[in-house]
Formats: C-alpha cells, structure tokens, sequence
C-alpha cells in the first residue's frame, strides 16, 4: 500500500510539474511570426560592400586617386633615371679621383631622396585609403540609420554578398568566420537608397 501511494504521488507532482512548464513556456515563448507580425517588428538590410562598391562618390574618389598616383610615379621615375644617369657617369671617371669622389656623393644623395620619396608617396597613400574608407564607412551607418528610421526600421543587418570559389584557403576561412547573416528573406533591402543619398549629397 505504501509503495503504491508513493508511486500515486510522484506521478501527481510529475503530471502538475508539466502542466506548470507548458503553461511557462506558451505565456513566455515567443515565434518569429509573432514578432514579426504582431510585435510590428521591421528589419532591414544593407550591403555595405556594394555601396562601397557602386556609389559614384567612391568611383570618383578612385579616379582621382589613380590620377595621383600616376603623378607619384612620374616623380619617382625621373628621379630614378637621374640616378641610372649617374651610375652610368661613375664608369668613365677615375676610381678615387675628386671628380669620382664628387659623383659617388650626389649618387647617394639621389638614392636617398629617391627612397625617401617612395616611402613617403606610400605611407601618404595609406593613410588616405584608410582615412577615406573610415569617413565613407560613417557616411554610410548615418544615412543607413537616417533612412531607417524613415521607413520605421528597428534593425539594419549588414548582407554580405559571398563569392566563390575563394582565391585561397586563409581567405574562405575568413569569410566563413566573418559571414553573419545567412538568410534575409522578408527583410527590406535598403542597399540602393543608401548609395543614392550617398551619390546625392555634396
């Protein structure tokens, strides 16, 4: 008799115990259709890369940097003839002679201003790439947010566009640990509008 009150018992409070979890769980659980649709819940996505990629404020950046570049490189090959020019000098005078001596001197000078100059073109272009890239970046995340709070948007999630095959395997793995957002179907893409306002302003 004891034992068959005991068994009743454990399988009362086992019966209440998962009355009591379904109970919990269907008050506080909450489904994606559910937030989506009676939560009001929008969300939107941006792919940062194609803005960068196709805005034309960038494409003319681009322009003018190539432009640039090809200015620095003029400036380094003239140098760099100079220098050619007077190693070529150094083998018709004298070993050890003043005029030898004088050559060497403003050889060394021009190998210097040459190297010099190549390391500043280099570090100057750096910081410019880095410098534009940090600026547009912040462009983007502000007219991102300015046009989803227009459209009533409480999340933005950056899409990434995937390409493969991967040139190696260092450069999948970082895509692999990198790409977030795997599907968006339903969310608003607001990619376009974003490069518009990009394009648009001055």
């Amino acid at each position: 008799m004891k034992t068959k009150a005991m068994v009743s018992s454990c399988l009362i409070c086992i019966f209440l115990l998962l009355i009591g979890y379904e109970y919990s769980s269907a008050g506080s659980t909450v489904g994606p259709k559910e937030i989506g649709n009676n939560a009001g819940l929008k969300i939107g996505v941006v792919n940062v890369r194609k803005a960068f990629r196709d805005s034309k404020k960038n494409a003319r950046y681009r322009a003018d940097t190539i432009s640039e570049q090809s200015k620095f490189d003029a400036d380094e090959e003239k140098l760099q003839k100079e220098v050619d020019s007077q190693k070529a000098a150094l083998k018709a005078l004298k070993i050890g002679s003043s005029d030898h001596l004088a050559q060497v001197k403003e050889l060394l000078e021009k190998q210097a201003v040459l190297e010099a100059q190549r390391q500043f073109n280099n570090q100057k272009r750096i910081l410019k790439e880095q410098q534009w890239t940090e600026d547009l970046y912040k462009e983007i995340l502000r007219i991102t947010g300015e046009v989803a709070e227009q459209k009533g948007l409480a999340l933005v999630l950056e899409k990434r566009e995937i390409e493969f095959p991967a040139s190696s395997p260092d450069e999948l793995m970082l895509t692999l640990s990198t790409h977030k957002l795997l599907y968006s179907g339903g969310c608003l893409d607001i990619t376009d509008e974003v490069i518009q306002r990009i394009d648009g302003e001055k």
